[in-house]
C-alpha cells in the first residue's frame, strides 16, 4: 500500500517539476526576447507622425506645402494678410527656398511658422538611413540660413515615411507632421470642391493640408471662402506649434 502511494506521489512530483521547468523556460524566453516585446508593449513611446490633436477647443491649423514655382505662394500670402490670418504653417522645400529666397523670407517675416518639406521631392521610405539623414540636415541648414528660423517639424515629400524615417527625424529633433483633412487641392478639382473638402471634414484640433506650389491652381481662389466659413463656425487659426502646445496629440501606428 505504501509503495503504491509513493508511486503516485512520484508521478505528481515529476508533473510539478515539468510545470516549474516550463515556467522557468518561459521566463527565460521572455527575458531573451524582451527587446522585441518592448516594440509592442511601448508602441506609444515610439516616434509617431502627428495627424491632429484631441481637443474640444475650436482651433485649427492651416498648413501649406511648397515645392516649386513662384506664382501661387504670394497670392496665398496676400489673402492670409487681407483676412488677418496671423497663424499658419508653411512646409517649404529647401530647394524651393534656394530658388525663391525672397518669398521664403516673406513667409517668415509675416510671422508664419516655417516647417521643412525636405530638399529633393523624393520618397523617403525608399532612401537609405544616411540619405534620409542628409535630406533632413541639408534642408534644415538651408531653410534656417534663408529664413532665419530653425524648423522643428517636417512633412516628408509625398507624405511618405516609415518607422525608419520617424526614428531618424526624431533623433534630429524633428516631429513628423501629417494631416487629418486633405483639401485635395492638388487634384485641381474646382474651387467649390476644395472648399467642400475642407469644410465637410474640419474639426477641433484638425491639421488641414493645402498647397502653394504652381501646379496647384485653385487654392488661392478657394482660400477666402474656407477662412470665412471656418470663422463663421467659430474656429480660431493656429500654427502647428500652438496646436500641439498643451494638447494631446493624435498619432497613428506605422506598420
Amino acid at each position: 500500500m505504501m509503495k503504491f502511494i509513493w508511486v503516485l506521489s512520484a508521478k505528481k512530483l515529476k508533473q510539478y517539476i515539468v510545470i516549474v521547468a516550463a515556467f522557468l523556460f518561459a521566463i527565460g524566453v521572455t527575458y531573451a526576447e524582451k527587446d522585441n516585446i518592448t516594440v509592442f508593449s511601448t508602441i506609444a513611446k515610439e516616434p509617431a507622425a502627428i495627424y491632429k490633436v484631441n481637443t474640444n477647443e475650436k482651433v485649427i491649423a492651416l498648413t501649406f506645402d511648397i515645392s516649386w514655382g513662384n506664382n501661387r505662394a504670394e497670392p496665398i500670402l496676400d489673402i492670409l494678410e487681407e483676412k488677418n490670418v496671423k497663424a499658419a504653417t508653411f512646409f517649404i522645400s529647401a530647394q524651393w527656398a534656394e530658388d525663391h529666397p525672397k518669398i521664403a523670407k516673406r513667409i517668415a517675416e509675416s510671422g508664419f511658422e516655417i516647417g521643412s518639406h525636405g530638399y529633393d521631392h523624393v520618397y523617403y521610405s525608399r532612401l537609405s538611413d544616411e540619405e534620409i539623414k542628409n535630406q533632413i540636415t541639408k534642408s534644415h541648414r538651408i531653410i534656417s540660413d534663408i529664413t532665419g528660423k530653425k524648423p522643428r517639424y517636417i512633412r516628408p515629400p509625398n507624405g511618405d515615411f516609415d518607422k525608419r524615417v520617424l526614428r531618424i527625424a526624431d533623433s534630429l529633433g524633428y516631429k513628423v507632421i501629417q494631416w487629418d483633412t486633405d483639401s485635395k487641392d492638388w487634384e485641381n478639382p474646382g474651387v467649390n470642391q476644395i472648399v467642400q473638402n475642407v469644410l465637410s471634414h474640419a474639426h477641433p484640433g484638425d491639421i488641414v493640408l493645402l498647397h502653394a506650389s504652381d501646379s496647384i491652381k485653385q487654392t488661392h481662389l478657394a482660400l477666402p471662402t474656407i477662412i470665412d466659413q471656418l470663422r463663421k463656425k467659430g474656429y480660431k487659426f493656429v500654427t502647428v506649434s500652438e496646436l500641439l502646445s498643451g494638447t494631446k496629440t493624435q498619432t497613428e501606428e506605422v506598420k
